[in-house]
């Protein structure tokens, strides 16, 4: 609970000469994603489903989506799920869901695929009139990339999440995050769009060329995070600052309430951290594509967040610890073992420009002596 480091370095606009601020707010990517994750079991808490009920209970248009087999566009063959895409598995990405090719936007190479094509036919998460509700149902039209539960495969699970979170409590997504988890942590920096007077404190966004040069992606003064988008991403959606994410990361740490706050049960939050996926595999039994947010040796995952389960095979310290990262290289992580919460934030595209994570972890648990 006390704060053992901090410190902000650098630039947060080069083009300005602007010195990175204490307060600057930043992209989080998928940062956002354990946020969307903590919302959503806030609800199961509420008892308005369980882990293992099928998604289409919730969204009926799913009840009929398919799987990937072989083949592209008209000649895809298809074969019907062997079980239902649950609940458990959208807060795990082992549903059969894709990213299309939405992260090559972002500067992420990925590896084509005919499913992958259908998303961007369909233009799922592009389409800036899109809101979360239309997201689901173009979704329904795609097949799913493998059998429920039986691959992972980093994808708009997590979006599809604020989607649930929408229809099981009857608000918007902005709303509900407000209500139940900004709003009582005092994250007042974090939002989907930066409000005109916080101008300002927007980090510039950056990424590097072809010859490894740092170039400007995203100006503050004219970028599209100025404007509220329709579509509310619980995947990647939200901005803020390194104080707000360390209220977010100390109310985990805290087994799920900080000042009075209570957000979630502490055996909620333990259940979360768990490696929810078959057998106790690790990623690199289960997992499929190009790009996530973490390496897979010796990584599992649970509701909403990576974890290590074993350091020796990871290769790194902090064995127990659960995390995520976001495009922009930010990245946090709860220790529950040490008792202990990192944040690190910067806006470097792609997040694997750099292993940050391994060099934090190395710097840090080497400095802690018992």
């Amino acid at each position: 609970g006390h704060v053992a480091h901090f410190s902000s370095l650098g630039q947060m606009d080069r083009e300005r000469q602007v010195a990175m601020a204490d307060d600057a707010i930043f992209r989080l990517f998928s940062m956002t994603k354990p946020i969307t994750s903590v919302a959503l079991m806030a609800l199961y808490e509420q008892g308005h489903f369980q882990l293992n009920d099928p998604v289409s209970r919730f969204i009926p248009s799913w009840r009929d989506q398919q799987v990937w087999v072989s083949g592209d566009g008209a000649d895809m063959k298809l074969e019907a799920p062997i079980r239902a895409m649950t609940m458990r598995d959208v807060l795990c990405h082992t549903g059969g869901l894709t990213y299309g090719t939405l992260l090559s936007s972002i500067g992420v190479a990925t590896e084509p695929h005919p499913v992958d094509a259908e998303y961007d036919r369909l233009k799922v998460h592009r389409d800036p009139d899109e809101t979360l509700a239309d997201m689901a149902a173009k979704m329904a039209h795609v097949p799913l990339r493998y059998q429920p539960g039986e691959q992972w495969m980093y994808s708009l699970s997590t979006d599809v999440c604020a989607y649930l979170v929408e229809v099981l409590s009857g608000q918007t997504f902005d709303t509900f995050l407000q209500e139940h988890i900004l709003g009582p942590l005092h994250m007042h920096d974090t939002a989907f769009a930066v409000a005109p007077e916080k101008i300002g404190r927007f980090a510039a966004g950056y990424g590097r060329n072809s010859r490894k040069e740092l170039v400007l992606l995203d100006d503050p003064t004219t970028s599209t995070y100025l404007k509220k988008p329709k579509l509310l991403s619980g995947g990647g959606g939200l901005t803020g600052t390194t104080a707000d994410y360390f209220r977010f990361t100390e109310m985990l740490r805290r087994g799920g309430e900080l000042d009075d706050a209570r957000i979630l049960s502490p055996r909620t939050i333990a259940l979360m951290h768990r490696n929810h996926l078959a057998g106790g595999a690790d990623l690199t039994q289960m997992a499929i594509g190009a790009f996530s947010e973490t390496a897979s040796a010796g990584i599992g995952f649970g509701l909403g967040f990576a974890s290590t389960v074993d350091q020796v095979v990871s290769g790194s310290l902090g064995a127990g610890d659960y995390y995520w990262g976001g495009a922009a290289s930010t990245i946090f992580w709860v220790d529950p073992v040490d008792d202990l919460v990192v944040v690190f934030m910067t806006q470097l595209v792609p997040s694997n420009s750099f292993d940050f994570r391994g060099q934090l972890k190395a710097i840090i648990y080497s400095s802690i002596v018992d």
